[in-house]
């Protein structure tokens, strides 16, 4: 909501004065609205990393990195995770309420309808190296959507673009289960209507039509609140990235497909990976001093994965809820003394109590426990960034959809500063 406070800039070199109105929100900071300071002034503004950059007006989803609090259409994570599912969250992300019983049926209804893929993907899938990771098949897959829904989003109604949204979060876990498939030579399993999404998500991962596959309560529990958690988060790397090619009025399978490709990077949806394989590395509790002074160390290159977050600044709460649960995971499927877990929990406890990660704030983070119940859960460590990117389709398709309904959004287009040569001539 705008407001009509503004905030005066002075030009040093000519002394000229630009007032630039102050844009207020429900919650967190004010922004300036710049949006005129080139026409007027000549200056572009420089932020790299887009740090202190707001580039939409949103109401899906806020963060406050110092309270450690984050909320989906201002409700807490932490009750969302407790009283909802999965499929409730979705719909709340889509369409800013939770639903009634009978929408959410209605919805499970519609995602079941949705669901099933065009026969020839199975061929598409197949023709995939065995070994390709998970990701590249998600990518080239979903991609390849738009050209069984080949319409853009200029000549989309608001219908079309909820069609749109749920096809897409209906569908990729199918996708990812097919592409899991196909890494083991295993059969496609086709989704069954009486089981839920992480349900079906289990089923169509781990079922074969020789025998019968019983879901564990616990797991189908575990996955559907990492679902939950991994929903939605504000403007982050992968979501900019489906806005920005959304801004352009592309096929949303094509914006959904770049979004894949940005939480691909080991910077963002690749991190509890990363977790594991050093937590691998420190193999041992002994050794936990010598990584972390490695860690402390400017002039080595090792740091500390699942530490610390961009815009936490104190304990990310989806990390004390995934905590939790891990337990719960270990206890029921897997070993409870797990010696990965009792490692991990060691070296949060260590860290913790040293006053360099005390002083810079690094606490564990979302992603510092997920790998850990993935793996109990028998997923691989090459799925973990496709579950990822089949919990974040909710947040992707809400954050496209609400950018479309905005009457003021424009295609996107940074500036930049240019530090190439000076004009000149060809020699010849």
């Amino acid at each position: 909501m705008s407001s009509q406070k503004t905030v005066t800039v002075t030009d040093n070199q000519t002394g000229k004065t630009l007032q630039l109105p102050l844009i207020e929100g429900t919650h967190g900071p004010a922004a300036i609205d710049i949006s005129g300071l080139y026409k007027n002034t000549g200056y572009f503004t420089y932020d790299q990393g887009f740090v202190s950059t707001a580039s939409c007006h949103s109401a899906i989803t806020f963060i406050d990195g110092e309270k450690g609090q984050l909320l989906y259409r201002g409700y807490p994570i932490e009750q969302l995770a407790e009283k909802c599912s999965f499929m409730e969250v979705a719909w709340l992300l889509l369409n800013g309420e939770l639903p009634t019983e009978q929408e959410l049926l209605g919805f499970e209804d519609r995602l079941t309808d949705y669901s099933l893929i065009n026969e020839s993907l199975k061929n598409f899938i197949s023709g995939f190296y065995h070994d390709a990771h998970p990701m590249a098949v998600l990518v080239g897959v979903v991609g390849s959507l738009s050209s069984f829904y080949p319409v853009d989003a200029s000549s989309m109604t608001p219908a079309d673009a909820e069609v749109a949204a749920m096809q897409l979060i209906a569908k990729m876990p199918v996708i990812a289960a097919a592409s899991y498939k196909h890494s083991v030579g295993g059969p496609f399993i086709y989704p069954r209507e009486w089981l839920s999404y992480t349900g079906n998500m289990l089923n169509m991962m781990f079922s074969t039509p020789a025998r019968r596959y019983e879901i564990d309560p616990v797991a189908e529990k575990a996955l559907d609140m990492i679902f939950i958690l991994h929903a939605d988060h504000e403007q982050n790397a992968s979501t900019s990235t489906v806005r920005l090619a959304g801004s352009s009025g592309a096929n949303p399978f094509a914006c959904i497909s770049a979004g894949i490709a940005s939480l691909w990077g080991p910077a963002h949806g690749g991190a509890n990976e990363a977790v594991l394989n050093m937590l691998e590395d420190i193999s041992e509790v002994k050794n936990i001093p010598r990584f972390m002074a490695r860690a402390k160390d400017r002039n080595d290159p090792f740091r500390l994965m699942g530490f610390g977050h961009r815009v936490y600044k104190n304990y990310d709460p989806r990390a004390r809820l995934i905590r939790k649960m891990c337990h719960e995971v270990l206890e029921k499927l897997g070993d409870s003394s797990d010696p990965t877990f009792e490692l991990a929990l060691r070296l949060e406890e260590e860290t913790q109590k040293d006053e360099y990660f005390i002083e810079r704030k690094l606490y564990p983070n979302v992603d510092f426990y997920s790998g850990i119940i993935y793996r109990a859960l028998g997923i691989p460590t090459n799925m973990f960034t496709v579950m990822f990117a089949i919990a974040r389709t909710a947040g992707w398709a809400a954050q496209w959809k609400e950018m479309l309904a905005d009457p003021n959004h424009r295609i996107g287009r940074p500036r930049q500063v240019y530090n190439g040569p000076a004009r000149r001539d060809v020699p010849r």
